[in-house]
């Protein structure tokens, strides 16, 4: 079994090494203070609750927190002639200091302290809610969760027909360097070819639970197949 594992892992960073940088969004070089000004200088949109969450650069990372039940969901919608057209695995270096009480998958409360997500084409897909309210393209969510099993892919509440997410690590305190294969994975969920990479972001997510979240990201790196 310890082959098996160190022969994926080289595979994986062999090909890395190969492959093209796409794009990048890296905090580790920011002075420490409040992030939201420079965030929303270099394009990225904040959505739902993401102004009432602290966001702050420290020690080369944004560090997004709250202590209420909120929403943030924060990213990037790239222009059209600047999709990732040829995007293969994408590096996230990123972790979580604390989980939200009660956010477990298993028993439905969907929530997380920090996800990612990758919107792929824009083909609008059935979000499972009449007359096409909040219909949106595919996309994959790989996150971070505190009771959720490492590697399981699962399904949320809504847009079972066009979104997954992935449980990539049950780590806490420490940075987590996840290497997601976003091509590999959409076409064992989907079983067609992976379009573009229309657009990115991140979530955190403490509706329902208790004692808010806390977690940080430090680099985001995009490369092609």
């Amino acid at each position: 079994m310890i082959k098996i594992v160190l022969l994926v892992l080289l595979t994986t960073l062999f090909s890395i090494a190969d492959s093209k940088v796409l794009y990048t969004l890296d905090f580790t070089k920011q002075k420490s203070g409040d992030a939201k000004a420079w965030l929303k200088s270099k394009g990225i949109i904040f959505k739902l609750d993401s102004d009432e969450f602290s966001m702050k650069f420290d020690d080369g990372r944004v560090v997004i927190s709250t202590n209420g039940e909120k929403v943030a969901l924060i990213g990037i919608q790239f222009p059209k002639d600047k999709y990732l057209q040829n995007a293969g695995t994408v590096k996230i270096e990123w972790g979580v200091d604390r989980f939200p009480q009660g956010a477990d998958w298993a028993s439905g409360n969907n929530r997380l302290a920090i996800g990612a997500i990758f919107v792929l084409g824009t083909e609008k897909l059935s979000s499972g809610l009449p007359m096409g309210v909040k219909n949106a393209p595919y996309f994959l969510g790989p996150f971070i969760g505190e009771k959720e099993q490492s590697g399981k892919m699962y399904l949320g509440k809504l847009y079972k027909e066009g979104g997954r997410y992935y449980c990539v690590s049950n780590k806490k305190d420490t940075t987590v360097v996840t290497n997601f294969n976003i091509d590999e994975k959409f076409q064992q969920a989907f079983k067609k070819p992976t379009p573009p990479l229309t657009a990115f972001g991140f979530q955190m997510n403490t509706k329902n639970t208790k004692g808010g979240a806390k977690a940080f990201i430090k680099k985001v790196t995009f490369y092609s197949k």
